[in-house]
């Protein structure tokens, strides 16, 4: 007989209205440089440019926040892109040679990218019953001709064949082979030899009926499609790389694989043409590379430009990515860090114009996009306002500040304008600047802050749709590095020629890998910042509007606490500089606290209200007084089996007898589970009983979820006493009558430590407190039961809200918290949420995520969620992302499941290591090095691009008919869709003794301001520290068959249970 257990009547139609107004899912934006890009196009007429990836995304930009974004279906190379001048329509080539045709539609006023047409050309391109060579199934390239309406194809074999854009049909009739072609040159010039594949297609820049081709083996044609015959021949004997026409249509300009380029001049005398009237090679007489792309430009001052890529000596400079400009007598080598992809020119392309005159010149690159202004004197870089290299160091932590003052931005924005070599005139100088962005001015400032592996960081305006960088701090200057003297030696060495300029900011080497950033913290009421890093460095930074020089003070804190038996085996710390150092505009250090043993920071939290800073490693954690420069508290965590943490992450020795103790511990454990499993042979069966009964109920019903046991976690596993979370509080520790300053630390054994704190209280109208000592003494101590990692801590008060940051409430900011009692904590561990009440500290709510969902805590924080109903309404809820990317939203405190999202595949480690949510309910994470995906989860704060583009061109009903089915837009351009589901609710229903009154709206909170439960700043992320990215991740990613299909099932009901299915 099958029994069940029936709970409350189904959800409220009126909660589930209220959800749909409060949350939805959306993955909006791109923000950073495309991951691995290929291909580049630009658009003189509505100066708009393309970016197509390795992946099979199309990337178009404008103006800053004119952005569009498509995915091909297939994952494959884009090699080539063209626009049709004008008209909105791109031409994509992938490897595989198909041609895709995208379009720039608008729908409701706004405009974005699909993919209207595709062309797959057969295996043989074989006509009038003929069956060509297999060879030529391979498009090597492409131009359009004819207004765009007609595009040439070159091929492998060295035919061309013509293809209708506007269709994407060939043409049959007018394909050109090189048989036909052979026919036109010399009989000593054809020696048997083929001419080889087609290399380059340029079209006549006066007569569009001619086309300049040139083949592999240098030989160059100038096609008369309307006569269809050869005009002219130019016999050329050099390996052929690219070509390009002068503006006047009378001179050729050819690159060649041996270094060299040459100049044809069109002699319409003769249709043969046996030399080259000049040719040199720039970096000769010794071996150099080929010269892969090469244009000529024209000036009315009468000098041109010359600029190709590529071209170096061999046996010197053969690693070099370089391009070089010439202009006259001037010879400038642009030497990049990162291989060169194309670069066009932006210069007139009007026919009355006689002269090209270019404005700028573009080159991609692969980590990242320089552009030149190349009117200015001495051809500076203009500092792109999009598309800046987030990973020009590689991304270590990043934390996002929401709501920042207008006073703190402008002074942030002064500082980044000192560092910028021509701030006044780089925004206007930027040449692509197509579309208009349509979205509304953000009503709140949003930074994003990113620490990086050489020490820096750096500030990016995330108020909008374009990541534009702001400022960069660097800590590197403060100590010694090893690299110092051999960068010296090795710039004292070069040489005056070739002339190198080192262009770009991608840099993916460091010093020294114990400058890496590992966690920051900003208040952004003081203007007061942390940055705490690899080998235990601890700076506290204050913004000064102008430059000084004066010494940093140092101090050392001992998180051991002499204990016996533990030796340290990692790196050495830091040493700092001696004596006055000069200080640029910015941030500038306040006092360096560094901890021992030198282990990477893994928590840390700021109180500028009391000018106090703690912060943890995997050996303990640290109060520090910045204001008296003086430690006040130093714990240790360790457990005495815990030598794992006296390793460093950067040591290579590790402990083989450990290694081989913890085997034979999870074998030993996997035997008695399997014990267990065929003792409770039955479960299986009560498992099927379960889905039966859910089915057999009515709809409107919800039964009790099946809960997976949880093993507890031994004491003495590895790194147990790393500090994951630390939190200040002023709240009821001691006693429910008086409330007080208070700090709270979590640790990965599922340790929590409170401490109540004795802070001088600061005199009436004053900033800064007494200079007496701060005192801290232990108030509390919770260990929870399963030992399971706490992940964040954050305390409630008295009506169930998160205490304000520091400065909110005193400065009229946000609404003041209920100090009259009957606070509660909220504790978050990787296996549950949970409420305690304060001071008694006994369990009030909790959620048990592992036991009911299968999955692991990863990232916390609390957002608030506004309505897009009522404007006046909001609740704060706990944003939890999981270890298979899933985003949870609950209740706060009740801690009621309230929707669940697929937002990030479980595969993906570091994404999900790198997520940070914002306070109003977005987050970002990394989809590549190069690349954060913003998404979503409110139903008003949503950041997408909205923007036009002023184009028209004649689209028929014959056009639509032909177009392909419209498929769902993917928007994420790393390969992974992004769709959206209609908020649906949990199917899993806590106990109800937890859940009073669950189903009562909460009261409205729009004036609240929760704040991450990380730090004071919000949920920043580290990506190469042990509590984020753990051996559970990656078991997760290698778990069992069994677990992957419960997934599967699991998703699969999920999908079926969702109210409707959006395509975002």
């Amino acid at each position: 007989m099958m029994k069940f257990r029936f709970r409350r009547q189904g959800a409220d139609p009126q909660r589930e209205k209220l959800k749909q107004e409060l949350f939805a899912f959306h993955k909006t934006v791109e923000h950073g440089f495309p991951n691995q890009p290929s291909a580049l196009a630009f658009d003189p007429e509505l100066r708009i440019m393309a970016l197509g990836t390795r992946s099979g995304a199309v990337k178009i930009y404008g103006a800053p926040g004119v952005e569009f974004t498509g995915l091909h279906r297939d994952t494959a190379t884009v090699t080539q892109m063209h626009f049709l001048p004008g008209q909105g329509r791109l031409l994509t080539l992938l490897d595989d040679s198909s041609l895709h045709l995208w379009e720039i539609v608008h729908h409701n006023g706004c405009a974005h990218l699909e993919e209207a047409l595709s062309f797959q050309p057969p295996s043989r391109l074989g006509f009038d019953g003929v069956s060509a060579p297999s060879s030529l199934s391979r498009v090597t390239v492409v131009l359009l001709v004819a207004a765009g309406n007609t595009a040439a194809l070159g091929t492998e074999g060295g035919s061309i064949f013509f293809l209708d854009v506007t269709m994407l049909t060939l043409l049959e009739g007018q394909t050109l082979s090189p048989d036909e072609v052979l026919r036109s040159v010399p009989d000593d010039y054809r020696c048997g030899k083929a001419l080889g594949p087609v290399e380059s297609l340029q079209g006549h820049p006066r007569d569009p009926a001619k086309i300049l081709i040139g083949y592999s083996r240098g030989l160059l044609v100038i096609w008369n499609r309307a006569a269809q015959c050869v005009d002219h021949v130019f016999l050329g004997n050099q390996q052929l790389e690219s070509l390009c026409w002068g503006r006047d249509g009378s001179t050729i300009v050819s690159s060649h694989s041996d270094g060299s380029y040459a100049v044809w001049s069109l002699d319409t005398s003769s249709s043969l043409t046996p030399q080259p009237t000049m040719a040199t090679t720039p970096y000769g007489p010794f071996p150099c590379k080929a010269i892969n792309k090469i244009l000529w430009r024209n000036c009315e001052s009468g000098s041109h430009f010359i600029i190709f890529s590529g071209g170096m000596p061999r046996a010197s400079y053969g690693d070099r990515h370089c391009v070089s400009v010439l202009r006259a007598e001037t010879l400038v080598t642009l030497d990049f860090t990162s291989r060169i992809i194309d670069f066009f020119t932006v210069h007139s392309t009007r026919p009355e114009d006689s002269f090209d005159d270019p404005q700028a010149l573009a080159v991609l690159l692969e980590e990242e996009l320089v552009v030149l202004d190349l009117q200015a004197p001495g051809w500076p870089a203009v500092p792109a306002p999009y598309l800046a290299p987030l990973h020009s160091s590689a991304i270590t932590c990043s934390a996002h500040v929401a709501n920042v003052p207008a006073k703190l931005w402008a002074r942030i924005v002064s500082a980044g304008e000192q560092q910028s070599p021509q701030p006044a005139s780089g925004a206007s100088n930027w040449p692509i600047t197509g579309g208009r962005n349509l979205a509304q001015e953000p009503s709140q400032r949003g930074l994003l802050l990113t620490g990086h592996e050489d020490g820096t960081v750096r500030f990016w305006d995330a108020s909008g749709v374009a990541l534009r960088p702001l400022y960069k701090l660097s800590t590197a200057g403060l100590f010694q590095t090893e690299c110092e003297h051999a960068d010296s030696l090795a710039q004292a060495a070069e040489d005056d020629w070739p002339p190198f300029r080192k262009v770009g900011c991608f840099d993916p080497y460091s010093d020294d890998p114990r400058l890496g950033v590992q966690k920051v913290a900003l208040c952004k009421y003081t203007a007061q910042m942390v940055v705490a890093g690899t080998a235990g460095q601890v700076l506290v930074l204050e913004l000064s509007d102008v430059p000084a020089e004066k010494a940093v003070s140092v101090a050392s804190m001992d998180l051991l606490q002499d204990r016996e038996g533990f030796t340290w085996k990692g790196h050495e710390r830091l040493s700092p500089r001696t004596g006055p150092l000069p200080w640029p505009a910015g941030f500038q250090p306040r006092v360096l606290v560094q901890c021992l043993p030198p282990a990477a920071v893994t928590a840390v939290t700021l109180q500028a209200e009391w000018s106090l800073v703690a912060f943890g490693t995997s050996h303990g954690f640290g109060l520090f007084d910045y204001q008296r420069k003086a430690p006040v508290l130093a714990r240790c965590t360790l457990h005495p089996n815990d030598s794992l943490a006296m390793e460093g992450p950067l040591s290579r020795v590790k402990s083989l007898k450990k290694s081989l103790r913890q085997s034979f511990r999870r074998i030993r454990k996997s035997r008695v589970s399997g014990k267990k499993r065929v003792a409770n042979a039955n479960s299986k069966l009560q498992e099927a009983n379960a889905q039966l009964a859910e089915q057999a109920c009515p709809h409107d019903v919800e039964t009790t979820p099946v809960q997976r046991r949880i093993e507890p976690r031994s004491a003495d596993d590895s790194l147990s006493g790393v500090v994951r979370c630390l939190c200040f509080a002023d709240t009821f520790l001691r006693d429910a009558a008086h409330h007080g300053p208070t700090m709270w630390a979590g640790t990965n054994s599922g340790s929590v430590f409170a401490y109540a704190l004795e802070v001088p209280a600061a005199t009436s109208g004053g900033e800064k407190r007494p200079e007496r000592a701060v005192e801290a003494v232990l108030g509390k101590e919770v260990q929870l039961m399963h030992r399971a990692p706490v992940v964040a801590i954050a305390v409630l008060d008295g009506r169930g809200r998160p205490l304000p940051e520091p400065y909110e409430a005193s400065r009229d900011l946000a609404q003041a918290p209920d100090m009259q009692g009957g606070h509660a904590v909220l504790i978050a561990s990787e296996e549950q949420f949970k409420v305690f009440t304060l001071p008694k500290v006994s369990a009030k709510t909790k959620f048990k995520l592992t036991a009911h969902e299968g999955c692991r805590v990863r990232k916390v924080a609390l957002a608030t969620f506004a309505s897009v109903a009522c404007e006046d309404y909001a609740e704060t809820c706990l944003a939890c992302l999981t270890n298979l990317g899933d985003v949870h939203v609950f209740s706060v405190p009740g801690l009621r499941p309230q929707v669940h999202y697929s937002c990030i595949r479980k595969e993906d480690i570091s994404g999900i290591a790198s997520c940070v949510f914002t306070r109003h309910g977005q987050g970002f994470y990394l989809i590549s090095p190069s690349e954060f995906e913003r998404f979503s989860l409110s139903a008003r704060n949503i950041t997408e691009p909205l923007c036009s583009l002023d184009i028209a061109w004649p689209r028929d009903g014959s056009q639509a008919s032909q177009r392909l089915q419209e498929s769902p837009k993917l928007s994420q351009a790393n390969g992974t869709p992004s769709i959206m589901l209609a908020p649906q609710s949990h199917d899993g229903s806590p106990n109800p003794a937890h859940c009073k009154g669950a189903d009562t709206p909460e009261p409205p909170e729009a004036t609240l301001s929760p704040m991450s439960i990380d730090s004071a700043t919000s949920a920043d992320t580290t990506l190469d520290t042990t509590g984020d990215v753990t051996v559970e991740d990656v078991k997760d990613f290698l778990g069992s068959s069994e677990e992957s299909e419960r997934n599967l099932r699991n998703l699969a009901e999920d999908e079926a249970r969702a109210h409707a299915i959006l395509i975002k």
